[in-house]
């Protein structure tokens, strides 16, 4: 696998050698029109490809042809957003081998993870024609990260290194560059991440909307004429890369939305100006339209399984498996099942930070979480929940990382129930009501109340069986699903005991990629609540971090942030996850679900089987969705 080092790196060779990408069709004379375009061509709406592209586009070993939509759904209108995930269009991401590579970027140098310099593509443009240029980075980090109105809390987290920004200096119009003092190895991969933290922005079409460039008053009286308090309201709502509800807001991804809420179906159309090609001269996508239909999550299966739907991933799972099979052969589609890559499917995460002083006694207490570990009966978790198809043992990273060690995912995590009780005893959780439950030192039954969002059956199915494993050393669980906004704020507010909810998000980590899931430093990890929240906001609320063994997190991650040198950022990854394997931070039970994956019969270019997960591979994200495309695209268009 090949990384980025730690001396100065040209990622545009890296992508010649790793991808054996051809040049471009000379001068644009071989690059052949998108039918859909016809019209406009003619009418000269739209200037032919040649000045379309930009001058050095990227040019994909892949060979589709022209045409046709793709039917999805989403459970609700808002989740349209999550196509800036799943289409991955990036100024450097993920390829297949999880090696990053320039996208958007023509060329990038990065000296030691402290100065980075991005070349863009001459001639690169966004969706509307307007040039993409230095002028969208400026724009983003002087008038709208350090705006503010517009950024109360100022520039991204990611972009601080011990609390200062960037130097960050404009070379010329294709060229800028950010200067830390320190490294920050962080960068690039949040760059790569499967939420855009978008340091651009769209600069000609937003200037019209931002006081230093236009009318404040009038800007001020069109923000009322939409029941927005203010100038800076009004330009953040029209400013959403992220959301997709503003169809007048130019993209350089691949399908540009074309329609607002309300609504019960959402077009997306090609990208007259998508920075790929493929060999033959065809401008990406190949596809025309992604049509996303609004349906109810849980008629999603029963969709796919009609044939209605031409590919659909997200909102399906693994217990949805047998009924997409059974319409298979019937309904013309086939069902990809790829490993969905997470520490573990069902986690259980002890508050650490819990107000109720004897929760808060036992869960720190490693014995107890060592305890409930060794109580969990996985084999029949996994031939009840997974097939007998999962991987048994902890929340940790699977097989497929470089940064893999077997031996971390059987620590203190086999079936031992008789170790367990002897724990159990060990803590001094002795004393037993008449039905065999322990009791707490203050009289109360060891009744662990485990709160859950409930969207997963997976998890609530789970915790039903662990009930029954625990009931055995004396231990009784009651399960509390509630709403995830709730959940969240019980948690942030220490008022929880235990959470059931999915484990490590990224488990297919290379050294590169920033270990944060693993050290006390976010808020919304359920074990340290409290402690992330101190670290988030320097201090000023939560509680420190008062464990040595997770002190000792922290200051592995401290390790791997203050260097780029890639084989100590290894070296502290490693020893963060053998002390999550050792300390139980959080309990994991079994892992490899399969993610089902439906393809209309004729929609070519998806992977056979290849790792599914949020990140890094931003569910479909790094496959490429501009490259698939239909064999025979006649009567592939969308039911009107």
């Amino acid at each position: 696998m090949m990384l980025l080092n730690t001396r100065k790196t040209s990622l545009a060779l890296a992508l010649t050698l790793v991808l054996g990408w051809v040049a471009p069709p000379a001068l644009g004379q071989d690059y052949k029109e998108p039918p859909l375009f016809a019209d406009l061509l003619q009418d000269k709406k739209l200037p032919p490809i040649a000045e379309r592209l930009p001058k050095t586009p990227i040019v994909v070993n892949s060979s589709g042809q022209y045409g046709g939509d793709i039917v999805t759904l989403v459970p609700r209108p808002r989740d349209i957003r999550y196509i800036s995930t799943f289409t991955y269009t990036r100024l450097v991401g993920y390829d297949t081998n999880l090696d990053l590579q320039p996208d958007i970027l023509e060329k990038l140098e990065n000296e030691d993870d402290r100065v980075f310099t991005f070349t863009l593509r001459a001639g690169h443009r966004w969706s509307d024609g307007s040039p993409f240029t230095a002028e969208d980075f400026r724009y983003y980090w002087e008038d709208v990260a350090q705006n503010a109105d517009l950024s109360p809390a100022g520039p991204p987290e990611f972009m601080l290194v011990d609390g200062q920004p960037p130097r960050f200096e404009v070379i010329d119009e294709r060229t800028i560059r950010y200067s830390w003092d320190k490294p920050n190895p962080r960068f690039l991969p949040q760059l790569a991440g499967p939420l855009d933290p978008g340091i651009y922005r769209a600069s000609a079409y937003l200037k019209q909307f931002h006081a230093k460039y236009a009318d404040k008053a009038g800007l001020e009286e069109k923000a009322k004429q939409q029941k927005l308090k203010s100038w800076s309201a009004l330009h953040n709502r029209l400013d959403d890369m992220k959301e997709q509800t503003n169809p007048a807001l130019p993209t350089l991804m691949p399908w540009r939305v074309m329609n607002a809420a309300p609504a019960n179906r959402f077009i997306f159309e090609r990208n007259p100006y998508y920075h790929r090609v493929d060999a033959q001269g065809h401008q990406l996508p190949y596809v025309n339209r992604i049509v996303m239909d609004v349906s109810a999550s849980g008629l999603f299966a029963a969709k796919a399984n009609a044939g209605e739907e031409d590919l659909l991933f997200r909102g399906l799972s693994m217990g949805d498996i047998p009924v997409l099979k059974e319409g298979e052969k019937a309904k013309g589609y086939k069902t990809l099942l790829w490993p969905y890559a997470r520490g573990t499917e069902l986690a259980l995460y002890p508050n650490l930070n819990t107000v109720d002083p004897i929760w808060r006694q036992l869960n720190r207490d490693v014995r107890f979480r060592r305890a409930l570990s060794l109580g969990i009966d996985r084999k029949t978790l996994n031939n009840a929940l997974l097939f007998g198809l999962g991987t048994e043992g902890n929340n940790t990273i699977v097989a497929e990382s470089p940064l893999f060690m077997p031996e971390l995912r059987t620590v203190h995590a086999t079936y031992d129930p008789a170790q367990a009780s002897r724990l159990l005893d060990e803590i001094g959780l002795t004393q037993r009501n008449g039905a065999g439950i322990r009791l707490l030192p203050d009289g109360r039954e060891l009744e662990i109340i485990v709160e859950t969002d409930g969207e997963s059956s997976l998890v609530v199915d789970g915790l039903t069986l662990i009930g029954e494993f625990w009931r055995e050393i004396g231990v009784r669980l009651f399960v509390k699903p509630q709403d995830r906004t709730v959940l969240r704020n019980r948690s942030y507010a220490g008022l929880t005991v235990m959470v059931a909810a999915p484990g490590l998000d990224n488990a297919i980590p290379t050294a590169i990629m920033p270990p944060t899931e693993l050290a006390p430093m976010r808020q919304d990890n359920y074990t340290w609540p409290k402690w992330g929240q101190h670290v988030e906001t320097k201090g000023r609320n939560g509680e420190a971090v008062d464990i040595s063994e997770a002190q000792r997190l922290l200051e592995s991650y401290t390790t791997w942030m203050n260097t780029g040198d890639r084989e100590i950022q290894r070296t502290a990854w490693r020893e963060m996850l053998q002390n999550h394997a050792e300390n139980q931070w959080t309990i994991g039970t079994i892992a490899g679900a399969l993610q089902p994956i439906v393809v209309r019969n004729g929609l070519q270019g998806l992977p056979a089987k290849a790792l599914y997960s949020w990140e890094p591979t931003a569910m479909l994200g790094i496959y490429r969705l501009d490259e698939i495309y239909w064999n025979k695209a006649a009567g592939k268009e969308a039911r009107r």
